[in-house]
């Protein structure tokens, strides 16, 4: 657990460009799930994630800062991957650094012995380097996630920090959870976004529709995903809509402008996604190694009902998600609570 916080604190205080802190601001994101929100304690049970997503690279590059020389070469490498690539739009592209960590348990929390019913004990602790193409209505999302599966990704640790602060009975059977293993994820995520009005509801509120499709592979999770939010509120942010922890969400990047002038802006949304998975590390057990699995279903649906704010230089979202059973035998579907900070400097 301590190489967490000391990673986390070297992303926190990654360098920052003072010159462009203000019409080309970096964003700091903090994610935090839980299903305790919906007062439950079992299967995806916690997680978190601290993001730090770079302004515009043309713009930002454009001052010839000697430090991120390397992520202009970056930045051209992937052109081929922006969205309409070889049009008139104006094209946007940001890197994104994350860290986060998983966790996942079965049922019986006072249980010692291995419940081959119910799903494996699992933790799952990465770093994750990201790219991003946009235009004002279109986003690509590219994202790279290596990390580790086990006891290494401290999830017992956490767990137990968070259950003794809140004076909740501790999970006994972590030591059956799934063995060290090395992870790696690439995710891809196209998101378009829809103005379905051309006139406001009434006043400043408007109404919009983002969809996305996309897909996972490595041996952490290989899926086929794609799903539909549809938003309604004051003055819509010019964004990609909410953001969870599921890979490729980080919508929420930096916006054009100065954001000390964004005044405030409220919306509620609903949102769904859909997966065809092949692949689970989380259900299917280690890649290379024995271990204990459940059967997995294909087909796992999400849906996702919040709210969100933005005010100047903050954006708070708050989410419950409802999914349905993702294993044979599992008694009933999952609730849990998301909530999302970003700040931008």
């Amino acid at each position: 657990m301590p190489t967490f916080y000391l990673c986390l604190s070297i992303l926190l205080f990654l360098p920052t460009s003072p010159i462009l802190a203000g019409e080309n601001p970096w964003t700091l994101n903090f994610h935090f799930e839980n299903d305790l929100f919906a007062d439950t304690d079992l299967n995806y049970t916690n997680g978190m994630r601290v993001s730090w997503v770079s302004p515009d690279m043309h713009d930002f590059l454009l001052e010839k800062q000697a430090t991120y020389e390397w992520i202009e070469d970056v930045s051209t490498f992937l052109a081929p991957l922006h969205p309409d690539l070889g049009t008139s739009a104006n094209v946007h592209t940001n890197i994104v650094f994350s860290l986060g960590q998983l966790m996942f348990t079965p049922e019986d929390k006072l249980k010692q012995e291995l419940d081959e019913t119910d799903r494996p004990y699992a933790g799952w602790l990465y770093a994750g380097i990201g790219y991003q193409a946009r235009t004002l209505n279109k986003l690509h999302s590219f994202e790279l996630n290596l990390g580790v599966v086990g006891p290494a990704a401290y999830a017992r640790e956490a767990q137990n920090i968070i259950h003794d602060a809140r004076g909740i009975e501790r999970f006994h059977g972590w030591d059956n959870q799934l063995n060290n293993e090395l992870g790696v994820q690439l995710i891809f995520e196209r998101k378009r976004r829809f103005e379905p009005l051309s006139k406001n509801i009434i006043g400043d509120i408007s109404t919009d529709v983002i969809t996305h499709w996309g897909g996972s592979l490595g041996n952490v999770a290989t899926y086929l995903n794609a799903g539909v939010e549809w938003r309604v509120g004051r003055s819509l942010p010019r964004d990609f809509g909410m953001s969870t922890l599921r890979p490729g969400g980080e919508g929420n990047n930096p916006g054009i402008g100065d954001p000390k002038l964004r005044h405030l802006q409220y919306h509620g949304f609903i949102a769904t996604d859909g997966r065809l998975v092949a692949h689970n590390i989380f259900l299917d057990g280690n890649t290379f190694s024995d271990s204990h699995s459940v059967a997995k279903k294909r087909w796992v649906a999400d849906v996702t009902i919040g709210v969100s704010a933005v005010y100047q230089r903050w954006n708070l979202s708050y989410s419950q998600v409802y999914r349905t059973r993702e294993f044979k035998g599992q008694k009933t579907g999952q609730k849990y609570g998301s909530l999302s900070v970003s700040y931008s400097y």
